[in-house]
């Protein structure tokens, strides 16, 4: 009686089996594989009832608040005509205190599509503002080889004129300027800076590439560049704050006019939807009539007056410019 309470063992009937130490490889298998099992069920039983779920109906947004102070996510993003739009943004630099002269912006979002499934290409081009906004001009190189138009770029305004000896600096970034306009008899020596400058390779389509070296060069020194960004959207500057809104105006048609011409005239419009802001303000959306230009669409009654045997007829269609 008193082994046990001595902790002594009587053979053959205290001797019980070892109980596998805790945390051991052999239990710890089994269970860790339980564990996993379950989880992957939970989350599995988690996925399918958040499918079968009904989908949560958004509440339409309402138009216009009727207090002072209001919940902005509830309301539809109001339109603003153009010269409203500008007043605001002049307003709201005087209530700030914020810099009267800085840049206005404006977010353009296009519509790339085409007939069959087609889209414009991602374009980018060069446009004169009627109304200036910038003390800077830009930094242009005439390639010819010719002494009489090399004195001719010089006397234009042309920062840097050269022949064939000014691709290998080119090459070298010894020599960088914002726009690269040639004469025709130079352009096959020019080869080897296609990769080099790609879109600011001279072209025909850009516009800088033929004989009136002059017009090339000033259209370039005052030029403004804008470019399609993220396949669909144009962000560029217009102008400064402190203009007459009118000139902002005018300046906002003349860019919206120029992007419209990368679009066949007789599809839906290129600018889809527009933003203008300033360096400091929010943006506001704009209506767009009267900024888009005036088109005449095909009438569908037209479409179907034409005979049959010309229906089967591929139709040429306008190509977009791109570069």
């Amino acid at each position: 009686a008193l082994a046990p309470r001595l902790g002594w063992a009587r053979p053959g009937l205290d001797q019980r089996p070892a109980a596998p130490a805790v945390g051991s490889a052999a239990t710890a298998r089994p269970f860790a594989a339980a564990a996993k099992t379950a989880k992957q069920g939970s989350q599995w039983t988690k996925r399918e009832k958040a499918e079968a779920k009904p989908a949560r109906r958004r509440r339409p947004l309402m138009t216009k608040p009727v207090d002072d102070v209001y919940l902005t996510w509830l309301y539809r993003r109001p339109f603003y005509d153009p010269e409203q739009a500008v007043g605001m943004l002049k307003k709201f630099q005087e209530l700030d205190f914020t810099n009267p002269k800085q840049f206005v912006y404006i977010n353009v979002f296009l519509d790339m599509a085409l007939q069959k499934k087609k889209k414009v290409d991602p374009f980018s081009s060069a446009v004169v503002f009627p109304h200036r906004f910038l003390d800077e001009v830009n930094k242009v190189l005439v390639f010819t080889e010719s002494e009489q138009e090399a004195e001719v770029a010089r006397e234009s305004g042309a920062a840097v004129v050269g022949g064939v000896e000014l691709v290998k600096w080119i090459l070298e970034d010894e020599v960088q300027a914002d726009f690269y306009v040639a004469v025709p008899a130079i352009v096959p020596k020019l080869i080897p800076l296609r990769n080099k400058l790609k879109r600011k390779f001279p072209t025909t389509r850009r516009n800088s590439l033929g004989t009136d070296i002059p017009k090339m060069v000033q259209l370039f020194r005052e030029c403004h560049e804008y470019a399609v960004e993220d396949e669909r959207v144009i962000k560029t500057r217009i102008a400064r704050l402190d203009m007459p809104a009118e000139h902002i105006l005018t300046n906002l048609k003349t860019l919206v006019h120029d992007i419209c011409t990368f679009k066949p005239p007789t599809l839906d419009p290129i600018v889809q939807r527009l933003v203008i802001r300033s360096a400091s303000s929010e943006g506001l959306q704009l209506n767009l009539d009267g900024l888009l230009p005036q088109v005449e669409k095909v009438k569908e009654e037209e479409e179907e007056i034409k005979p049959a045997d010309d229906e089967d007829e591929e139709k040429p269609v306008q190509e977009p410019v791109s570069t």
